[in-house]
């Protein structure tokens, strides 16, 4: 008996990486790439709360996002942020400029951006520099990783990096969100297009002097550019779902940051996934997830 107990406490904490409890797995659309699938993911949970009725005033939303391979390797992290305008129906929309999504569906128009901070030519060249050097992890001075210019993705492409690794993706939301944090959004990717900040994974030694930051950074906190989080406030392990993860738990737990998210967030049972599956309803290498989609494109 007292085995049987021991293996059950050490599969309940090793639940993750063990897979001892059921996973469930949705292969219905496995034939759709899985841009499509987030995309109508998220218009299937926004266009209920927007009833049948024409729409008083703008509404807005946000969609946290992160991607990971099998054991979490920071290279092969990232953590993102989508965010959605929903205009009034009875007024002339009025765009932000600059933003790169913007049209219309079921009769409510909308504009959308998102923020995806990596190294410029991530698309072309896909290989991550996170520790170089002995000891980098612990000590960022010698790390020798270089600062590189940064760009700003928009979804579709960010959802291409992951679907080229065959990782798993995450999804939390969509929240609601007050008009003011959807600002502070649209000031964030500003910031990031401007060229003015670049981007470094590990960006311990950067970000305080405003030289260059991390994908994580460039999300978390939209009016405050860098929190820490991680193992003694230095941001290790900060990659990832553990990334985003992180910055939910700081826009729920500042009390600045309440104001603005509308919704109750529950990191743990929010949280959505997308996983690669080689074959339909076959094996999956890498399954994170309570909940999840299969896609293999």
């Amino acid at each position: 008996m007292f085995f049987r107990i021991f293996a059950l406490i050490l599969c309940l904490q090793l639940v993750a990486e063990a897979g001892c409890l059921q996973r469930e797995v949705d292969f219905s659309k496995y034939d759709t790439p899985l841009y499509g699938q987030i995309v109508d993911r998220i218009k299937a949970r926004i266009a209920p709360r927007l009833g049948r009725s024409p729409l008083k005033h703008d509404r807005y939303f946000m969609i946290p996002f992160a991607y990971e391979d099998k054991g979490n390797h920071p290279e092969f992290s990232h953590s993102f942020i989508s965010v959605i305008r929903v205009f009034g129906t009875n007024a002339t929309p009025k765009l932000t400029e600059g933003l790169p999504t913007q049209g219309k569906y079921s009769g409510w128009n909308f504009e959308a951006f998102t923020i995806s901070w990596l190294p410029a030519d991530f698309m072309t060249n896909p290989h991550l520099c996170v520790f170089d050097g002995v000891g980098s992890r612990l000590f960022p001075e010698r790390n020798e990783c270089p600062v590189l210019p940064g760009k700003n993705f928009n979804l579709q492409q960010t959802i291409k990096l992951a679907v080229d690794d065959k990782s798993a993706v995450a999804m939390w939301g969509p929240y609601e969100i007050a008009k003011p944090g959807f600002d502070l959004g649209v000031r964030r990717k500003r910031l990031l297009d401007s060229g003015v900040i670049k981007y470094r994974a590990d960006d311990r030694l950067y970000r305080k002097d405003k030289i260059a930051i991390s994908c994580f950074h460039a999300m978390a906190g939209l009016d405050e550019l860098y929190p820490n989080g991680g193992l003694f406030g230095t941001g290790f392990k900060m990659w990832g779902f553990n990334g985003t993860a992180r910055v939910l738990l700081e826009y729920t737990g500042k009390a600045h940051y309440k104001k603005l998210l509308l919704d109750p967030v529950d990191v743990k049972k929010d949280r959505y996934g997308f996983v690669y599956a080689p074959t339909r309803n076959g094996r999956i290498p890498y399954d994170p997830v309570r909940f999840a989609s299969a896609y293999y494109k």
